[in-house]
């Protein structure tokens, strides 16, 4: 049950987004196709230069938009965390998918163990393979993956008062870093192995830069070894893999350099 004492959890769904006027509309419809009625889906332009807002004007639902001057992905997600209203906070990149039934699947996990933080189910990646402007095709990209990956998540919206939001000062690995916090603070999670998540590779992706990528990989994995540090006389306690909060049996590949490739 939510803190309301009700299964009625009341979702938020954020949206950065930067140029996404090819991608945006079907991303926000495999949100709406969960057909779950108490949700809100923030979408936040991040000073985009396309038709974004024109789209946006064109969806259904209960849609909350707000631009702002181009800050990152860290600082559109922290603006979307601060505006929302629901018991459970979900994300998605606006060129990217739900997985098909994903809310059901992770609300139900939420509701049999009350004590669960996050519910994180696996990724699937997408090649592109039609490059037509207004209907842009994929097609999946080798097997699912265990990941920290923030779209293939559902999280408790008071874990963000635990863990804190996302660091600005880092354009690429904000997620993974994240994750790594929330791990060394022991936050319960919770892994399924349904596809959660589909991600969609293109030209556009922002870590296609793979010099500045790796950069701020080095840089998150160092803070996060001196925060254990800190907090263990000098040495780094090791954390646990995702594969450990893994409530499956028959697990797929887990791959958690992957966590941020976008």
């Amino acid at each position: 049950m939510n803190e309301n004492g009700t299964n009625n959890y009341y979702v938020s769904v954020i949206i950065p987004v930067y140029n996404g006027e090819s991608y945006l509309a079907e991303a926000v419809e495999s949100i709406l196709r969960q057909n779950h009625e108490l949700l809100e889906i923030i979408i936040v332009d991040d000073g985009s230069t396309d038709n974004t807002a024109k789209v946006v004007a064109g969806l259904r639902g209960n849609v909350r938009y707000v631009h702002q001057s181009n800050s990152g992905p860290s600082a559109a997600r922290n603006r979307g965390l601060k505006m929302t209203q629901g018991d459970l906070i979900g994300f998605l990149d606006a060129d990217d998918l739900w997985g098909k039934n994903k809310l059901k699947i992770q609300i139900g996990h939420f509701e049999k163990n009350p004590s669960l933080e996050i519910v994180l189910g696996y990724l699937q990646k997408m090649q592109m393979v039609s490059e037509d402007k207004d209907t842009p095709k994929f097609k999946e990209w080798d097997q699912p993956i265990m990941n920290m990956h923030l779209g293939s998540g559902l999280f408790r919206k008071s874990v963000f008062d635990k863990v804190g939001y996302l660091d600005e000062s880092l354009d690429y690995c904000e997620d993974w870093d994240w994750f790594m916090k929330a791990k060394e603070m022991n936050v319960p999670i919770m892994v399924h192995n349904e596809v959660a998540y589909y991600y969609r590779r293109h030209d556009k992706n922002i870590t296609n830069d793979t010099e500045k990528n790796s950069s701020f990989a080095l840089k998150m994995l160092r803070q996060s070894l001196n925060r254990r540090r800190k907090h263990h006389d000098g040495q780094a306690a090791a954390l646990p893999k995702l594969s450990e909060f893994s409530a499956d049996t028959d697990q797929l590949p887990e791959d958690e350099t992957d966590g941020k490739e976008k």
